[in-house]
């Protein structure tokens, strides 16, 4: 399998005839074929190459209500693996595209908890997390403490999204969250982050690039969003499904595709449109484009993290190789990314190493992302030891152990002042020893 970001780059070496498209927010199949229909780039690819076959997206299946699980899910866990498969029974290589952290690593890896309810009403099933949500986190927490207290003390009270789903696995299967965890560890060829490999042999391009030549595209990506007309579509998103929502105090910009990044950003400009003076609306455009911009880089910046700590310093034995592509100076594309990616591919599939070296980093086998320290000074609970140490030098930290050496030195001068007062020796003298009495005053502060 070869995973990989442009669909042009390598189907001429490849000569394949499906490519699993994976967008930033969705996974998409795209088959090449004789009754698909190509997109307006892949029609000037075919034109240029003068490939046989055409491409297309597959639609998104419906499952069975039996089913007991959301669609995008199963969709990475089913509909892909089966397309996956049939690729694979016809001797073609499946070229997967792009985009979406998790589901990218549910396909490679098996680390879904396919938990079948108990009960086979859907809408109860489908619903049950998301009522779990609308509880407080804390409540959620400490329910789960009872019923998995080792996935409990792994799991922050605010993380409610993950404590709930973990608290949906065990009342629907009656078996904790953390015993399923274990079993996929425990297959061969597991290791501490889930499940082994689904697949044998997978090749993994990642294009990266220096962190200021990014940042000036994100923006120029939201600059050509908003000249493509992207204010039109949030007006008129607005007014089909979020204008009722905000009037009757409803909305919650924490579920579904309001969530996503690109409308909530524009929520004060949308409500207060036409209701305020033009130079307040235009202010308000103008945070909403400088927030969408800064948003939107602080999330490629996370999955750049993600891509590091998942797959480059990955522990465990089940990890490919992943070679890195510089893409910051694309008038070197040939050289730098073209020609590398080629390469590599052609080595796959003849079967011996490329001469690129894959990207690696260092994996502390030591540290614990999933740690529990409760910081009593600042009242909170960090989980992972790296956060632990960011939090222990951390300004808000330092602060709080600041006032609290000065009280503690306030105190001590206060007993220290108290013990040499002649009226306080007299008064010690009278009730015992002066030194016992500091010690046991030096004791209780």
């Amino acid at each position: 399998m070869v995973w990989k970001i442009t669909v042009s780059l390598l189907l001429r070496v490849l000569s394949s005839d499906c490519t699993i498209s994976v967008p930033w927010g969705l996974l998409r199949l795209r088959e090449f074929g004789p009754h698909s229909r190509p997109t307006e780039s892949e029609s000037a690819f075919k034109q240029e190459s003068q490939q046989p076959n055409e491409c297309g997206f597959l639609p998104i299946p419906s499952f069975p209500s039996e089913s007991g699980f959301s669609s995008d899910i199963k969709y990475c866990d089913v509909f892909l693996n089966i397309h996956i498969e049939d690729i694979f029974a016809r001797d073609k290589i499946p070229i997967v595209v792009g985009g979406t952290n998790y589901y990218i690593e549910a396909l490679l890896w098996k680390v879904l908890v396919n938990a079948k309810p108990q009960e086979m009403d859907t809408e109860k099933v489908i619903d049950r997390k998301v009522e779990l949500e609308k509880e407080d986190g804390h409540v959620l927490h400490k329910r789960l403490s009872q019923v998995d207290p080792e996935r409990a003390a792994k799991l922050h009270p605010h993380d409610k999204r993950k404590v709930a789903r973990s608290l949906q696995v065990f009342e629907e299967t009656g078996i904790s969250h953390s015993e399923f965890l274990h079993r996929q560890q425990a297959e061969e060829g597991g290791g501490p982050l889930g499940g082994p490999l689904k697949f044998p042999n997978p090749c993994i391009l990642w294009l990266h690039t220096d962190q200021t030549v990014l940042d000036e595209r994100l923006d120029k990506r939201v600059d050509d969003m908003l000249a493509a007309g992207l204010l039109d579509e949030l007006r008129d998103f607005h007014r089909r499904y979020n204008q009722k929502k905000v009037a009757e105090n409803s909305q919650d910009y924490q579920r579904g595709i309001f969530q996503s990044i690109g409308f909530k950003e524009f929520h004060e400009y949308l409500i207060t449109e036409g209701k305020c003076t033009p130079e307040t609306s235009n202010q308000l455009l103008k945070k909403g484009i400088e927030a969408l911009k800064q948003v939107t880089k602080r999330y490629a910046r996370k999955q750049n993290r993600w891509v590091k700590n998942r797959f480059l310093s990955r522990p465990g034995p089940s990890v490919p190789p992943v070679y890195g592509l510089e893409v910051s100076d694309v008038s070197k594309w040939e050289e730098s990314v073209l020609e590398p990616a080629l390469e590599i591919v052609r080595s796959f599939i003849q079967g011996h190493q490329p001469a690129a070296a894959p990207v690696k980093m260092p994996c502390n086998e030591t540290e614990n992302k999933r740690s529990y320290h409760m910081c009593d000074l600042c009242d909170r609970i960090i989980i992972g030891d790296r956060e632990w140490a960011a939090h222990r030098k951390s300004k808000s930290h330092l602060h709080q152990l600041k006032k609290r050496r000065k009280l503690d030195s306030d105190a001590v001068a206060t007993i220290e002042s108290q013990s040499i007062s002649p009226d306080r020796d007299k008064e010690l003298k009278e009730k015992g020893s002066p030194g016992q009495n500091d010690e046991e005053l030096k004791s209780s502060v």
